[in-house]
């Protein structure tokens, strides 16, 4: 089998498998390089959380034919969506009718996303899956980059890492970097990058209601954080509940019921009597942007590129846009006989998604500033702020365009367009 491939994708999660399956029909040869096994409950992005996932996302997992792979019953439509502050008075809601959709977003487990996304991998003819392997080693040329290659990583024993027959070398004239939020490969190369621990972990579990959950999620902003319920299969809610650092280990050993009366004393009564609690999960939350995520033959995306807080459910969103700018743009240059690791290719995709980049990022850690803050006449501020987008249409019109990603320049794969169709430009 050749080494030689058009673009190597470093890490196989969610993002870097969404690239390889979006880049498919274009006749770019595509090599995927996974450092754990290919298998579905192996894949750390593959966890048990539930993603919103965006109406404009869905087009783009769609499109590349990923959608049609989920297993039936595993996406539930979140037909509206109920925002508020509490303890005050300020609220908003978003209903699917209002804005002439099918549903506001789905929610769909990431585990059960990542399964489909492997079962399209293997269709695919023009992928090739490295897996496992680590990347140890990145040599630019020219006109490609080699990448010392270690297979078998993480299966076999520290030592025989060592050993000849564990290495080789594979060469691309791109290489994107999709191995998430503590990227190895980032670091390595000393992208300029901004961090900020937010000091807040978030707890991840299940609740069933006594009422049916009528397909609403809530996203409920506190003093310690915000909580979200999203409706999954089974008439349960999956809960996104933040907390402050110190205060996590207490909430995840506290005793079953005990748990369950001091989420209902936060969350309210709005969703009925919350039952039947599953088990519980978490992970600290942090900010990450990279300045720049483009170099000569380099492009970060996803995570590794920008680290979001989950308020408003966005970051797996702005990585898919990510994908489908990404593909859109190698699949003109390749057409166009371009060098698709040259930085004029390179730029026209950072070009494209700076801004939403950057305004995504800004608008998520702005949401956690401004109602981390319990002073009250900023309070007072942003509950009205919250009745402006419930009462005042065009502004609540403006802010769902942008959270379902259907705001600006759209890319063909979010417009559910092929990428190589000579009509879609």
């Amino acid at each position: 089998m050749s080494n030689e491939y058009d673009v190597a994708i470093i890490g196989g999660g969610l993002v870097g498998a969404s690239l390889a399956c979006a880049l498919d029909e274009t006749g770019v040869r595509v090599a995927v390089i996974e450092a754990v096994s290919r298998r579905a409950e192996s894949q750390p992005s593959y966890d048990d959380r539930v993603l919103a996932i965006a109406p404009g996302s869905r087009r783009i997992l769609e499109t590349a034919g990923i959608w049609r792979e989920i297993a039936p019953g595993a996406v539930v439509p979140i037909r509206t969506i109920h925002v508020s502050d509490r303890g005050r008075f300020g609220f908003t809601r978003l209903n699917h009718r209002r804005h002439g959709t099918d549903a506001m977003g789905y929610a769909v487990p990431a585990r059960e996303l990542g399964a489909a996304m492997d079962r399209r991998l293997r269709q695919l003819a023009g992928v090739t899956m490295i897996c496992p392997a680590e990347v140890t080693g990145l040599n630019p040329l020219p006109d490609r980059i080699t990448l010392d290659l270690c297979q078998g990583a993480g299966e076999v024993h520290a030592a025989d890492r060592e050993r000849r027959e564990n290495r080789t070398e594979a060469e691309a004239k791109l290489v994107v970097f999709a191995d998430g939020a503590d990227s190895s490969m980032r670091g390595s190369l000393d992208f300029e990058t901004t961090r900020r621990d937010y000091g807040q972990c978030v707890i991840l579990t299940t609740v069933t209601p006594h009422l049916p959950h009528r397909n609403i999620a809530y996203e409920r902003f506190t003093d310690t954080g915000p909580m979200a319920l999203l409706p999954s299969s089974n008439n349960r809610y999956t809960v996104v509940w933040t907390t402050k650092s110190d205060q996590v280990e207490e909430l995840l050993q506290c005793p079953d019921d005990e748990f369950l009366y001091r989420l209902q004393r936060r969350f309210g009564d709005r969703a009925g009597e919350l039952r039947k609690l599953g088990m519980r999960k978490t992970y600290p939350l942090s900010f990450v942007g990279v300045k720049n995520p483009v170099r000569p033959r380099i492009v970060i995306a996803g995570n590794a590129a920008h680290t979001i807080h989950p308020v408003a459910g966005q970051g797996f969103n702005l990585g898919l846009r990510d994908v489908a700018t990404l593909a859109e743009v190698l699949s003109d240059a390749a057409l166009e006989g371009r060098d698709i690791g040259g930085m004029d290719v390179l730029n026209t995709y950072w070009n494209w998604r700076r801004q939403d980049t950057r305004r995504m990022s800004g608008f998520t850690d702005g949401l956690i500033r401004l109602f981390s803050n319990n002073s009250l006449p900023l309070a007072m501020v942003r509950d009205s702020a919250l009745l402006a987008v419930d009462l005042v249409p065009p502004i609540q019109d403006l802010l769902v365009k942008r959270t379902m990603g259907l705001a600006g320049r759209l890319p063909r794969l979010t417009r559910g367009l092929p990428l190589r169709n000579a009509d879609a430009n």
